[in-house]
């Protein structure tokens, strides 16, 4: 190596160097902005193509990748989507979707946008609605998109969504995303409500304190056992649960065939989910301990 090519890679490490301290420097200062209103201030950061929210904290709320931004690229996010292997593809844009917690607007965008769904989205924190608005590619309202900001257990309770709901899926998480905001029989019994006779209730259940084999149970008892559905947890902990109002049976050749037609149509990993989804009745969660 000559003098030149060494001056020049020491120059780069440097630069690196001052890169990752200038950017570890701006994250502290971001996560140390005080609350607004109680609520945590809200932040994003880009590393290459990807988009990261975050609300106050280092645990990322929700992401985006920036070249495909109505695309759902995040394991557990795409298995929120799993109700469509229990529904009839070719009506999917006559069903209505509500989404608990906005997250970075991943689950909204793609019911809307990429299926064409009724959506409403209720959300907390003003400043994450915003914020989704101006840097995650979220549309404005409009007929068929509704995001409002209001506190979900309230929302819950409405009798305007009674019945009405064909697809619920919960993503409720504070700063520290340390357990499910809202996760009792009371709340769930409330979700039930609103789900039409053939309405799926999906919650992401993730964090060091939250207790997945607990909120099965929750549910099981709520729905029936022959009503849960449950996947495996994914590489960083997120376990995904199906709760339907009217039990549906394991016909594994009809969701092969509805697999097959979705991932076809719309790209999402559906020939894993089989192998990582199972009926509570018949799955290792019943006796699981965490």
């Amino acid at each position: 190596m000559g003098l030149l090519e060494l001056v020049l890679g020491v120059m780069v490490c440097i630069v690196a160097i001052l890169m990752g301290a200038w950017l570890a420097k701006k994250q502290a200062r971001a996560f140390s902005q005080p609350k607004r209103g109680g609520l945590p201030h809200v932040n994003f950061f880009d590393y290459g193509d990807m988009r990261f929210l975050h609300l106050g904290s280092p645990a990322v709320q929700g992401s985006m990748k920036i070249s495909q931004p109505f695309d759902i690229h995040l394991e557990y996010v795409q298995r929120m989507m799993a109700w469509m292997l229990f529904t009839d593809v070719e009506r999917v844009s006559h069903l209505r979707a509500m989404q608990l917690g906005l997250g970075a607007a991943a689950l909204t965008k793609f019911c809307h946008k990429q299926l064409g769904m009724d959506t409403t989205a209720i959300e907390l924190n003003p400043q994450v609605i915003d914020t989704c608005r101006q840097s995650f590619f979220l549309p404005p309202n409009n007929a068929r998109l509704q995001v409002l900001q209001a506190d979900a257990a309230q929302a819950v309770t409405q009798a305007q969504w009674v019945g009405e709901i064909d697809v619920l899926q919960v993503d409720l998480y504070d700063a520290e995303a340390a357990r499910p905001a809202l996760d009792t029989l009371g709340f769930y019994r409330d979700c039930r409500h609103l789900l039409s006779n053939q309405g799926c209730l999906v919650v992401n259940v993730f964090g060091k304190a939250s207790q997945p084999a607990d909120t099965l149970k929750t549910l099981a008892t709520l729905f029936g056992q022959e009503a849960v559905w449950a996947f495996k947890p994914t590489t960083a902990g997120n376990v995904v649960v199906l709760a339907f109002k009217t039990p549906r049976a394991p016909d594994i050749p009809h969701l092969t065939a509805q697999a097959q037609q979705i991932q076809t149509r719309w790209s999402l990993p559906t020939d894993k989910w089989l192998k990582a989804l199972s009926p509570y009745q018949a799955s290792a969660w019943r006796t699981s301990q965490f």
